[in-house]
């Protein structure tokens, strides 16, 4: 576990803060390996509805990984595979998760920060946040799942822009490029933000959740890409066949549901 990785719960929200403001809440090994579980809590909780994520303090969402921890963790190519596995199962553990989540950016968003946001379903935005993807600076290469996310998100030019050159965007910048689905002027209001209101009120299934988003990721070019490779294409069946027996379970839930609220 981690004491710089809080989850706050109130009525059908719960809060995922990143709490190292004055380092601009970088996330360390140990806040990586302890997302998967406090993820997991939240998800298994029917009280909740919707998760945001957001950053403690003003200055930033996230300043993204701790380099300062790299010499340790990353000095070799062992420790570099060991620290590269807890970022992929905490990345895998946030796009997985079954229930709405909705980063609330401010500020910094830079690298591993962004790769958070960009496994949330929304990214909502203070006109003071600034966007950057940066691993190019240090030598190292971005994820596959968030390069894919960044790709579906802006398309392959934006991608490449942002990946090779390592510049911060803006907030109307990457809200030009489809980084974050809407700018928000007053920050501590986005509570009140229409999506954030339907999100919380809905009474949405978390099968449904995960059947949409299936639904979308088969609309995505990535996949169609996929499909005219031979050597991947089973990729993609696999893919089908999780939607169909994800849209058979919705069925299933919709009908118990129905009987349930008689």
């Amino acid at each position: 576990m981690s004491d710089h990785l809080i989850v706050q719960k109130s009525g059908p929200i719960a809060t995922l803060l990143l709490d190292r403001a004055e380092k601009r809440n970088p996330i360390s090994y140990a806040m990586w390996s302890a997302l998967p579980s406090l993820l997991d809590d939240v998800a298994n909780d029917d009280a909740i509805k919707v998760l945001v994520v957001r950053g403690a303090g003003d200055v930033a969402f996230s300043a993204g990984a701790d380099i300062g921890e790299f010499e340790r963790y990353r000095a070799d190519s062992a420790g570099a595979r060991i620290y590269n596995e807890a970022t992929h199962v905490a990345e895998r553990a946030m796009t997985g998760f079954p229930k709405p989540a909705i980063a609330m950016i401010h500020g910094f968003c830079i690298g591993g920060g962004a790769e958070l946001a960009l496994g949330c379903d929304f990214r909502f935005a203070d006109t003071n946040a600034r966007f950057g993807i940066t691993p190019a600076r240090l030598g190292i290469v971005y994820s596959l799942t968030a390069t894919r996310q960044l790709t579906d998100l802006a398309g392959p030019a934006v991608a490449r822009h942002i990946l090779f050159s390592g510049l911060h965007l803006d907030a109307q910048r990457a809200f030009d490029r489809d980084l974050e689905e809407t700018e928000l002027a007053v920050f501590k209001n986005t509570g009140d933000h229409p999506l954030f209101g339907l999100a919380v009120r809905s009474r949405i299934f978390p099968v449904h959740v995960e059947a949409e988003r299936a639904r979308v990721d088969l609309r995505c070019p990535g996949l169609h890409q996929l499909q005219e490779r031979p050597f991947e294409s089973g990729a993609v069946d696999c893919l089908l066949e999780h939607v169909h027996a994800l849209e058979t379970r919705l069925k299933r839930v919709a009908v118990d549901s129905m009987f349930t609220h008689r």
